[in-house]
C-alpha cells in the first residue's frame, strides 16, 4: 500500500452544538482502513468520520497515524456514545462502548476543550434516516 495520507475525500459539514466540523468521509472499505495515516497536519475545525454500513462494535487503532487524535463514537440518531483519546504510531485498541455505525476522529482535546462528552448529540446530514 502506498504512504501517502488521504485528503482528497468527500467532505460533509457536522454540528457539536454551536461548533462547525468540516469532516472528510470515509465510507468504502479502502478509505475507512487508511483514515487519517500520514496525515502530518490538519485543519483545527477537521476530522474524519468513518462510516459502516451497519452498526457494530468499532475499535480503531493509530498504526502509521502521526496525528494524535479523538475517536468520538457516534450512534445513527448522532448521539456520542463514547470518546476514546489516541496516542500517535501505536496498535493499542479502542472501541465503541455498544454498535455504532459513524466514528468521527479529530485532534486530541478539541471534543474536551468545548465540553462536548458523551451523550451530547452531533448534527449533519450523516445522521439522517437510514
Amino acid at each position: 500500500m502506498a504512504q501517502q495520507a488521504q485528503t482528497q475525500l468527500p467532505r460533509t459539514q457536522l454540528r457539536a452544538g454551536m461548533h462547525l466540523i468540516q469532516a472528510q468521509v470515509a465510507s468504502t472499505p479502502q478509505q475507512r482502513s487508511v483514515g487519517l495515516m500520514w496525515r502530518r497536519e490538519m485543519p483545527q475545525n477537521e476530522g474524519m468520520l468513518f462510516v459502516f454500513e451497519r452498526p457494530a462494535q468499532q475499535c480503531f487503532w493509530m498504526q502509521n497515524t502521526l496525528l494524535p487524535l479523538t475517536a468520538a463514537f457516534v450512534a445513527d440518531d448522532g448521539t456520542i456514545v463514547n470518546l476514546a483519546d489516541m496516542k500517535p504510531l501505536t496498535t493499542d485498541s479502542h472501541c465503541s462502548a455498544k454498535p455504532v455505525r459513524y466514528v468521527l476522529e479529530m485532534h486530541q482535546g478539541w471534543f474536551a476543550q468545548r465540553g462536548i462528552q458523551a451523550g451530547q448529540r452531533l448534527a449533519g446530514d450523516a445522521f439522517g434516516a437510514r
